[in-house]
């Protein structure tokens, strides 16, 4: 049976709230990432409660450089389809705008690209003829390294100045846009906005500050709303309702299953953040220092006393470039005495696969990495647990070889296989045997990745880095 259509009439008692007054401007924000998942019925119910808008985030750094680097999104393209056919049915029933910001994870020009064409896919599936602003924030080498000679890049902390040969080094750099370049794309008539690399907030402030709300409740409310349900008391059901006057705003859950408390609402300060009380974007400084959060009722909550400070106009860079290439190796250990002596047991066996690689390789070896990830034990510190820390009951070892090349890190990795897998405690102990699940043992990662640019350029204005092409899929005269 097909669903229900957006437009039908919803009963009463599935209703979130009453529809958003004059004064306050409505933003739906169905889900924290686009692939992540949006259900049709809380869509459903964002647009009967009055949203104006549909905003929703589809980037991060949060999973490394790679998706930078190579120009591919994180979510596949299932998924990402999925979505977007939940959330363009329901803007074009409700005839509302739908933006999307940091498109493809990176919002890097090939990611926004690739956004683009599923969306180009599903609106002349659905017979959609909708006006598509797309921004690429996506930058050239040649004018960085021009704003870096006139001293207008700066380092963010712990990075150092920017030389020309960094900039060449990396595959692809965005700067981040704030609200800008969305307002002119609604206000030029835009349906749908396909952003690059965009703030998180900025996509959710862009709209309610075009209506005139105040600024600091468009971008606290839009700090609050960035990942959908993370505000939530339930983090992982469904999105969100943001509701911005010109002095306050309201956070309220699309699912009715859910609910916002004061405690999920202020603490998102913290999320991604480092500061509880600032938050730094292109424009200026949210300041929160101030603001009162009032629980309304048993799922929404009022915040009031946010403020913005604007500033000069700065965009954080972001570039990625290839390095060196990998080979994994896993084992698995339940040998007691092992166990009881974690710490030492790394360092020797750390220094009889380095030893047996120098050895083996000579100068080939070259600039080369051998790390030991203790499972169970220090894997994500990397530390030395304290003496008084109790054993484990069985660990897992992960041998990462890195190496200048996959060729070289994969021969590595087989030739300190025998010491890896059968290394004893002490050298006067038998000769263990350790579990290993998978055969060949040699698990080769390819290519890595790092970020290489952690830095601000200062601009004359929000669009001046910004490109801004137009799909009009009521022209006729496009192909298909």
């Amino acid at each position: 049976m097909d669903s229900p259509s957006f437009s039908e009439t919803i009963k009463t008692t599935e209703l979130i709230s009453e529809k958003t007054g004059s004064n306050q401007v409505c933003v739906m924000v169905p889900a924290g990432a686009l692939g992540a998942g949006i259900r049709k019925e809380h869509v459903r119910r964002g647009i009967t409660a009055g949203a104006e808008i549909i905003a929703l985030d589809a980037g991060s750094t949060d999973s490394g450089p790679s998706y930078l680097a190579r120009g591919v999104s994180k979510f596949n393209r299932e998924a990402v389809k999925r979505d977007l056919e939940v959330i363009m049915a329901a803007r074009a029933e409700a005839r509302i705008p739908l933006l999307i910001g940091s498109c493809g994870t990176s919002g890097c020009d090939l990611a926004v690209d690739w956004t683009r064409d599923i969306v180009i896919e599903i609106a002349r599936n659905l017979g959609q003829t909708p006006k598509i602003a797309i921004l690429y924030s996506e930058q050239s080498r040649d004018v960085l390294k021009d704003k870096n000679t006139k001293g207008k890049i700066h380092a963010l902390s712990p990075s150092v100045k920017l030389t020309d040969e960094v900039i060449d080094s990396c595959e692809h750099i965005v700067a981040l846009m704030g609200v800008e370049p969305y307002i002119a794309a609604l206000r030029e008539g835009a349906d749908i906005v396909l952003g690059g690399r965009t703030t998180d907030t900025a996509i959710l402030a862009a709209f309610p500050l075009m209506r005139g709300a105040g600024a600091g409740a468009a971008w606290h409310s839009s700090k609050v709303a960035e990942c959908g349900g993370v505000c939530t008391v339930n983090r992982g059901d469904g999105g969100v309702l943001m509701k911005v006057g010109q002095d306050s705003f309201e956070i309220e859950p699309l699912s009715l299953q859910n609910k916002c408390d004061v405690h999920s609402i202020s603490a998102h300060m913290l999320y991604e953040n480092s500061d509880p009380y600032r938050l730094i974007e292109p424009s200026g400084v949210l300041d929160v220092l101030g603001a009162n959060y009032t629980q309304l009722n048993s799922r929404m909550v009022r915040v009031t006393g946010s403020r913005f400070e604007p500033r000069p106009y700065t965009m954080k860079l972001e570039g990625a470039g290839k390095g060196a290439f990998q080979t994994i190796s896993f084992i698995g250990i339940r040998d007691p005495a092992v166990l009881a002596s974690l710490n030492e047991f790394h360092d020797r066996l750390h220094a009889g696969l380095t030893d047996r690689i120098n050895k083996t390789f000579g100068d080939e070896a070259g600039a080369y990495d051998v790390s030991l990830r203790i499972y169970g034990w220090n894997a994500v510190s990397g530390r030395d647990m304290p003496a008084t820390a109790a054993p484990p009951h069985e660990v897992g070892v992960m041998l990462v070889i890195t190496a200048e090349t996959q060729d070289l890190a994969t021969r590595m990795s087989k030739t300190c296989n025998p010491i890896f897998f059968h290394f004893p405690l002490a050298p006067n102990m038998p000769q263990p045997s350790y579990a290993f699940p998978f055969t060949p043992a040699e698990i080769e990662r390819g290519q890595l990745f790092e970020f290489r640019l952690n830095h601000v350029v200062e601009v004359e204005h929000g669009l001046e880095l910004v490109r801004t092409q137009w799909i009009d899929l009521a022209d006729a005269s496009i192909g298909t």
